[in-house]
């Protein structure tokens, strides 16, 4: 037994030496780097010009941010907080941040540059830029580039690093497709296509996509009771028709529904509903049906006004004639009056020529003056 504990205690103060030894070796100092001198290959022992090994690079990194929602609206101020943490290993100082919202976001009241005088390793900050989403912004996640620049002291030596990074904020525009109210058909029968139409536009900077139309209800017949339109571009205008057929005369109802995704992606709807007055169908006309109301002639079939207007047509076409032909037979009696006349005239004015001359020869022949007798007293 005695000599059973003498071995234990021996095996006790082996296993005391080998952790003394072991602690020994772990308390040495660290060995140093040394320059190699290019001239002979051998190694400078000197401690005064050892070189320290540098560390790694601090990084900041963004570890979180909010922007008050699941998205922002267009034209919408919002608060972009953010919180940044120093992962390497030395404090960083002197550290200048900058927020750039690119051609989506702008400052709203405030800069876009901040400054922090330190950061030691492994600590965090958070920091609140109050912020725009432009009116003009497109619709759906947009970039925002947070640039951070800062110095560190590693090794006894002053560096200077930048990172930049990108964060995404989604933006929504306002939803501002419009569909105006159904356009009714003026009347409507029973077995007879008719059309309801429904005019829309897109209002919004956004484009509609997957838009549907469907008309829900009972008591007619349509070939396509679903359209679907597809996507609607920014600014456009359109319309949707309904084309369907009553069955029966009397009142319809019905409702039209158009379906689409929004800017965001959201599902939405409007509903019309419609109420259609349908009549009986028109009887056909096979040219057998007669006009209780108009006269017909019994042998001619055709009405007594025909009649009346041939008769005042030829009655005119008589007058006219006769008018013509009295006015064809005065022109031509005058006309034969005026030559009997120029003929008279012609010889009348002959005939008074020869008796002049013939008188005045016979006067100047004949003629003897008398003279008158004296008187006797």
């Amino acid at each position: 037994m005695k000599h059973l504990t003498n071995r234990t205690l021996a095996v006790i103060v082996a296993l005391l030496a080998t952790i003394a030894l072991a602690l020994t070796v772990i308390s040495l100092p660290t060995p140093q780097a040394y320059a190699v001198d290019g001239s002979d290959g051998t190694a400078q022992t000197d401690g005064a010009d050892a070189t320290p090994t540098a560390g790694p690079v601090p990084n900041i990194i963004i570890s979180n941010f909010t922007y008050g929602g699941d998205s922002v609206a267009a034209g919408a101020n919002f608060n972009l907080d953010f919180t940044f943490q120093n992962m390497g290993q030395v404090a960083v100082t002197n550290m200048v941040i900058t927020v750039d919202g690119g051609e989506s976001f702008a400052i709203a009241g405030g800069t876009n540059t901040f400054y922090v005088d330190a950061l030691w390793a492994g600590y965090a900050m958070t920091q609140t830029v109050p912020m725009q989403a432009l009116s003009s912004a497109k619709s759906g996640a947009q970039p925002v580039t947070v640039s951070f620049k800062y110095e560190y002291v590693d090794a006894n030596v002053r560096s200077s690093s930048q990172s930049d990074i990108k964060i995404s904020v989604p933006i929504s525009q306002p939803d501002r497709f419009e569909v105006n109210d159904p356009v009714m058909p003026e009347q409507s029968f029973a077995g007879e296509e008719t059309t309801i139409t429904l005019d829309y536009v897109n209002k919004g900077k956004g484009d509609i996509s997957n838009v549907e139309a469907t008309m829900e209800g009972e008591g007619f017949d349509a070939t396509m009771k679903t359209q679907y339109v597809g996507n609607v571009a920014s600014g456009t205008t359109g319309s949707i028709g309904y084309a369907f057929t009553p069955q029966a005369a009397g009142e319809l109802d019905a409702k039209l529904k158009v379906t689409y995704e929004d800017s965001d992606g959201q599902s939405k709807t409007k509903e019309f509903p419609v109420k259609l007055t349908v009549s009986d169908p028109m009887p056909v006309d096979d040219g057998t049906a007669v006009d209780p109301n108009m006269e017909v002639d019994a042998n001619q079939g055709l009405p007594w006004w025909v009649w009346a207007v041939v008769v005042v047509l030829a009655i005119t076409v008589i007058v006219v004639l006769v008018v013509l032909v009295r006015r064809k037979r005065k022109k031509k009696a005058q006309s034969d009056i005026d030559e009997e006349w120029d003929d008279w005239s012609a010889a009348n004015s002959s005939s008074d020529a020869g008796k002049d001359d013939g008188s005045t020869a016979s006067g100047s022949a004949n003629t003897e003056v008398i003279e008158p007798a004296a008187h006797k007293s």
